[in-house]
């Protein structure tokens, strides 16, 4: 049998996280590779579980939202697939490594929490957690490329290729970036 490869093209071998931590939580090592992001995985079915589904399963998921959008999932990976097709003709790497490492980069290490109750509340600094990491970077990749294609020229999977790659590379021109800078500032003041 053929090794498995994400839509016939971008293999799954020879991929490195740079950040242990969020090892555990990016799906993409053998185990998890999928020719096409759609398992019909029931990866809500207990709390940790997505951390099961495959990391491009998880974007593509994350596409899916805006009610015009939700439930489209073929649309989402039709998206997705031509995102990461512009990724590759960019910079001529594997694009699962380039959308794990914009994973690793935009997710922000540390946060604030409010602390009190009745009248008197404050913001208090607290460490993210590797899951959340993820979770926030995917979040803040996805709603980054849809805010750029809104009213705009460019196609979604334009702004989703142009976002990745910046967050990758970690430059400021990416909204998630941006974002996780914010964060990790608000966090610091409040520590």
């Amino acid at each position: 049998m053929s090794e498995i490869a994400l839509f016939n093209k971008w293999s799954y071998k020879d991929l490195n996280i740079s950040d242990i931590s969020v090892a555990p939580y990016i799906a993409v090592d053998g185990k998890f590779a999928r020719f096409v992001p759609h398992s019909s995985g029931l990866y809500n079915i207990r709390k940790f579980r997505k951390a099961q589904c495959p990391l491009v399963e998880r974007v593509a998921c994350s596409l899916m939202m805006h009610g015009r959008n939700n439930g489209k999932k073929i649309k989402a990976i039709k998206i997705l697939k031509l995102a990461f097709e512009i990724i590759n003709l960019l910079t001529e790497k594997n694009p699962l490594q380039i959308l794990i490492d914009a994973v690793v980069n935009s997710g922000p290490r540390e946060d604030s929490t409010r602390i009190g109750g009745s009248g008197m509340a404050r913001r208090q600094a607290v460490d993210v957690s590797p899951f959340r990491r993820v979770n926030i970077a995917i979040h803040l990749i996805v709603s980054g490329a849809r805010e750029s294609a809104f009213r705009n020229v460019k196609t979604i999977s334009e702004c989703l290729a142009d976002e990745i790659i910046n967050a990758a590379k970690g430059s400021s021109n990416s909204y998630a970036i941006k974002k996780k800078d914010e964060i990790e500032r608000v966090a610091k003041a409040n520590r």
